[in-house]
């Protein structure tokens, strides 16, 4: 290969490795991202003065706007007043938008509400449903209804238009959907939606009746974790786990109790019946399980963005695969915090897990003495502990054979592109989690 062309080959490598450039980010650089840093703008001087500059640009329709701007334009030709007649078309569109804005005062929705509701939460990149809910508790129609929604974050994209509603009848009641797709893990809250009457010409809205805020969830996408190899064992739990599912093993048992119906007759104990006369069957409780935690790296440095994200949807995939078997997740460690949560078996919801995990932000490596002391108290009743990496490095095995050195076995899914010589770890494609292909692990 030439000079030339390898100078080429650098450029194309170095521009594909560069990571790629937020512009929906930077496009929302000015804005406070999240509820309270908005509510204190609002507050502010500066927000009280902002909010009276924008109602004039709010109170337009996107038709409005339109005109606003072709005003505009026709303004700077109609400058020259004694060789073109352009001014008499500016005076006309400035007219109507003038008149349309004065109007806009007056025209109000009388009993007018809207009530908004939504999922709690939402998978990253899934539609999110809005049902928006307009009740006229008034005498008379309201007529020429437009609702919108609040402002998006940087993250989010409406997918629907404006819903428009010609005509609610008095004491009627009509709903609607807006969706909207948002793109980043953790808590959102929306503004609220709003509804207003068109103007004459539909060039602006009257007085806006708004809803209150909208909160949700986005959580990490699940990823497709079909099969998932973890070491045999389970641990005696003095007393079993209340309230868990049997799986047909063989049980200890528990004792006797009077006979309720639906009972299985097999499990009718004859001699304490002819004892006590009435009758009564044998009760089971299983006290082995088999125990699992799972550790997530959260090492912002060991990884780029994309394969961070990669990383949590295999632990909620992990988690999600795990909770649907016959074994408990009894811990959820993410970076050195521990969370210790029961699921699996009828116990607990995958979407505690998913909750936990859509906060998660990148942070330092976690050490393994900090991590191993923080897991003591729950390591004898763990059987198999779960480590998915970002990086496979002395500090991680060590943390390995510490939990090792404690009789836990160890499950270790590194998520990388790269070759791994370890034939202990198990390297999951950042690439192959979010296409959503089937993973054997």
């Amino acid at each position: 290969m030439t000079r030339p062309r390898r100078r080429a080959a650098r450029r194309r490598a170095a521009t594909r490795d560069r990571p790629r450039i937020a512009w929906a980010r930077l496009n929302h650089i000015l804005l406070p991202e999240g509820k309270p840093p908005r509510d204190t703008l609002r507050r502010s001087r500066l927000g009280r003065a902002l909010v009276a500059v924008h109602g004039i640009w709010d109170a337009l329709t996107p038709e409005g706007r339109a005109a606003a701007l072709v005003t505009l334009l026709v303004a700077f030709a109609a400058l020259d007043v004694r060789h073109t007649d352009a001014y008499v078309f500016f005076c006309v569109l400035a007219a109507l938008l003038g008149a349309s804005l004065a109007a806009s005062t007056f025209l109000r929705t009388g009993d007018l509400t809207l009530e908004v509701t939504a999922a709690r939460r939402v998978t990253v990149g899934e539609p999110l449903t809005f049902t928006l809910v307009f009740r006229n508790d008034g005498a008379t129609p309201a007529l020429g209804l437009r609702a919108r929604g609040p402002y998006l974050p940087w993250d989010g994209l409406w997918l629907t238009p404006r819903p428009t509603i010609p005509a609610l009848e008095a004491k009627a009641t009509a709903r609607v959907d807006m969706q909207a797709r948002f793109v980043r893990r953790g808590a959102h809250h929306l503004d609220g939606f709003d509804v207003a009457p068109l103007v004459p010409l539909g060039l602006a809205c009257g007085r806006r009746v708004a809803s209150s805020g909208v909160p949700f969830l986005v959580v990490p996408r699940i990823a497709n974790v079909v099969r998932l190899t973890t070491p045999i064992g389970r641990r005696h739990q003095p007393g079993g786990v209340a309230l868990a599912s049997k799986t047909g093993e063989s049980m200890d048992l528990l004792g006797v109790r009077p006979y309720r119906m639906g009972d299985p007759v097999r499990d009718l104990h004859a001699r304490s019946w002819a004892r006590t006369g009435i009758p009564v069957v044998r009760e089971f409780q299983e006290e082995y399980f088999s125990r699992i935690g799972v550790i997530v790296d959260t090492d912002g440095e060991a990884a780029d963005a994309a394969t961070f994200e990669a990383a949590l949807s295999l632990a909620a995939g992990v988690v999600a695969h795990l909770s649907r078997g016959e074994a408990l997740i009894d811990l959820l460690v993410v970076g050195d915090r521990v969370h210790n949560l029961t699921l699996g078996r009828s116990l607990g919801f995958l979407e505690q897990a998913l909750d936990l995990l859509a906060a998660v932000e990148p942070g330092r490596p976690a050490q393994a003495d900090t991590l191993v002391r923080s897991l003591a108290p729950y390591l004898p009743r763990l059987s198999c502990v779960v480590i998915l990496a970002l990086a496979w490095d002395a500090p991680r095995r060590a943390l390995r054979d510490r939990l090792a050195g404690w009789g836990v076995g160890c499950t270790t899914l590194l998520v990388t592109s790269e070759d791994v010589t370890d034939r202990d770890v198990t390297v999951a494609s950042p690439r192959a989690i979010a296409a959503g292909e089937p993973l054997s692990l």
